[in-house]
C-alpha cells in the first residue's frame, strides 16, 4: 500500500471509528472493509493503537470478528468491557458481545442514478 493509500485509508478508519454509537461495537475487519481495504483488520488495530488519545477515538466500541474484547486481561480487558457496559452493552456466556444485537450497521449510501 502507498503512503497516501495508507494516510486515506487510516483517515477513513478514524472518521468510521467516530460514528460508531454509543451502546454499539464493530469488528475490526467490518471497519476495514467499510474503509475499502476488505484484509486490512490488523492495521485498523494500528490505527487504534496509534490514534486513540491523540484523536480521542472512541476505541472501546471496536472488538474482534468473535464478538470478543481482543485486549489480554490486565493489561486493557477490564478497561474497555467496562466502557463498553456503561454504554449500555451486555456480555453473555464467555464474555461474548451479541453481535447481531449490538453491531453497528451503518447506512449505505446509494449511488445516485443520472436521468437518461
Amino acid at each position: 500500500m502507498s503512503k497516501q493509500k495508507t494516510a486515506s485509508f487510516h483517515a477513513r478508519v478514524k472518521t468510521l471509528i467516530k460514528k460508531i454509537p454509543r451502546g454499539k461495537v464493530a469488528t475490526y475487519g467490518q471497519l476495514a472493509a467499510l474503509a475499502g481495504q476488505p484484509r486490512a483488520a490488523r492495521q485498523v488495530a494500528w490505527v487504534l493503537h496509534a490514534s486513540s488519545d491523540k484523536d480521542k477515538l472512541p476505541w472501546q466500541r471496536v472488538i474482534n470478528s468473535q464478538g470478543t474484547i481482543s485486549l489480554p486481561r490486565l493489561e486493557g480487558y477490564e478497561v474497555q468491557r467496562a466502557l463498553l457496559e456503561k454504554e449500555g452493552v451486555r456480555f453473555g456466556l464467555h464474555d461474548h458481545v451479541d453481535l447481531a444485537r449490538y453491531q453497528w450497521q451503518p447506512r449505505v449510501r446509494q449511488a445516485r442514478r443520472g436521468k437518461s
